[in-house]
């Protein structure tokens, strides 16, 4: 049991770590989740019923672990993202305005319905393929595609409706 235990963590660590790195963005935080994500699959391997791909297993509880960390952290008023340092080379304005309006889009994601809020997530800031969303929500990589596309649009629509755009 333990060989095959090991074998997992060999083969998927490093794609679980990926994956987490890229939701989270903090390389410490992606090191916690992908133990944590391992500990939960070791302690509930009899629930996996082979329905997807054991890779895919992993990353839906890497995501799950994610999202906890996000309500807890929610519930106890920590930042989420690591502080951002600015790069001296760029124009000032530039970055006010861009960092003004990525602050609406997040903003206006929040508003959305799931599964649009978790899609564009997925796809945007977790930059996965639709093949992986697809198989994270037992669907098809095209449902991936057009429930992205849906949530892109409800975002450009409402941006333009409070003229941000």
């Amino acid at each position: 049991m333990q060989e095959a235990l090991d074998e997992i963590y060999r083969l998927y660590a490093a794609d679980v770590y990926r994956f987490a790195l890229r939701l989270c963005r903090n390389e410490t935080l992606a090191e916690d989740i992908l133990q944590d994500t391992m500990l939960k699959a070791v302690q509930q391997i009899d629930r996996f019923e082979g329905r997807c791909s054991l890779k895919t297993w992993l990353c839906t509880i890497a995501r799950n672990e994610y999202l906890n960390h996000c309500k807890r952290a929610e519930n106890q008023n920590l930042p989420l993202e690591p502080a951002c340092i600015p790069d001296a080379g760029a124009c000032i304005e530039e970055k006010i305005t861009d960092a003004m309006l990525s602050r609406e889009i997040h903003r206006i994601l929040h508003t959305l319905d799931e599964p649009y809020k978790e899609i564009f997530t997925l796809r945007v800031f977790a930059e996965l393929k639709f093949d992986d969303i697809g198989g994270l929500f037992g669907k098809s990589s095209n449902w991936a595609r057009v429930t992205f596309f849906r949530a892109k649009e409800k975002i450009i629509r409402r941006m333009e409706e409070e003229e941000l755009l």
